[in-house]
């Protein structure tokens, strides 16, 4: 797989290409974030209901077969935290992802937080919970992924509470794209009872005033 080979300024010769469905969880984030850069991009529907990523032609460029994939020329890669950080960097948007190696840690310890402790989480109380999609259907998967949710929008609530307005302090970071995702569907979530955190109702309206999180994450699906 190629290497990431320019920086910010550098010539671009070819537009972002963004492979995966526009209504999957992880492709919606990139999408969050080319929006808010404002970079002009192409995107093929591969994924569920779409052409399947088994096709010999997705597997040359990802050959896990998941989706995102985004192409930057001769650059492509794979896995939405990955794809985030990458365009990030590419943009020079120090704004969203510091220079300074405690600043950045910063960042990014939330964005691992949601990519290591809530997947599993989320994939019980939301593919099985609402979605009644096997393996994660079963009741003790169901059960588990909602308490662990609920948890997990606590400490997101008490972090807020502590040094917000964002998940990384005072302005708006690649923190709050992983950590916002989570908030939506937090919300969207029918079989979960939600407790009062004032935070949280608070941070979610916030991110709802940016125009492209109305754009990619709330905007009608869950």
């Amino acid at each position: 797989m190629a290497k990431p080979r320019r920086k910010a300024g550098w010539g671009r010769p070819a537009m972002l290409k963004l492979l995966g469905r526009s209504n999957a969880y992880n492709v919606r984030k990139v999408l969050w974030l080319l929006g808010e850069l404002g970079l002009p991009f192409e995107q093929e529907d591969w994924g569920r209901g779409h052409r399947p990523t088994a096709n010999p032609a997705f597997l040359a460029l990802n050959p896990l077969g998941t989706v995102p994939v985004l192409v930057d020329g001769e650059v492509v890669m794979r896995e939405s935290h990955v794809i985030l950080r990458y365009l990030a960097t590419r943009e020079g948007a120090v704004h969203l992802l510091p220079e300074a190696p405690s600043a950045r840690a910063l960042v990014e310890q939330w964005m691992d937080w949601v990519a290591y402790d809530m997947t599993l989480a989320m994939k019980g109380a939301y593919l099985g919970g609402e979605l009644g999609l096997a393996p994660w259907n079963d009741p003790w998967s169901v059960a588990r992924g909602r308490a662990e949710y609920a948890q997990g929008m606590k400490r997101i609530a008490a972090a807020l509470e502590a040094d917000g307005p964002y998940l990384a302090g005072r302005t708006f970071t690649l923190a709050d794209i992983p950590a916002g995702f989570l908030v939506h569907r937090w919300f969207a979530m029918r079989g979960i009872e939600w407790a009062a955190m004032p935070a949280l109702d608070a941070y979610y309206t916030r991110l709802s005033e940016r125009p492209a999180y109305r754009a990619h994450v709330r905007n009608g699906l869950a």
